[in-house]
């Protein structure tokens, strides 16, 4: 049975198409992710400085990776929300405060990641 996205090499190159088409409607539609995603560049020269070897320079780059997936999930799930009704209803409402409180978790984790690298560059 022939799969609707095609197998092999056809389906990575589908998928990596569909993938920046994703990043390429955050930047466009989504403050949010532009914010973050700015704060992650302008972190790699903090990280150069504030880590003491290559694996605590990737976790805390790897902190800000993690804000912008848990932020992608966040806007998909509030643009398919909007898409099935704009009218205000409970469960909507909690499926988008739900996501932005996953952001808001993401962030705590970044701020605990730098906090700590901070406070061994320090003491």
């Amino acid at each position: 049975m022939q799969k609707p996205n095609g197998t092999g090499i056809g389906r990575i190159i589908k998928a990596a198409r569909c993938s920046m088409q994703g990043f390429s409607a955050s930047w466009r539609y989504e403050s949010a992710f532009r914010q973050e995603a700015t704060l992650t560049l302008l972190s790699i020269p903090a990280a150069i400085w504030l880590a003491d070897s290559v694996a605590q320079f990737a976790l805390l780059l790897a902190v800000w990776c993690l804000v912008l997936v848990v932020e992608l999930l966040n806007s998909a799930i509030e643009s398919l929300t909007d898409r099935v009704g704009l009218e205000r209803h409970e469960l909507s409402g909690r499926a988008k405060d739900m996501g932005s409180a996953a952001v808001f978790v993401s962030l705590v984790i970044v701020a605990l990641v730098w906090g700590a690298a901070l406070w061994q560059k320090l003491t």
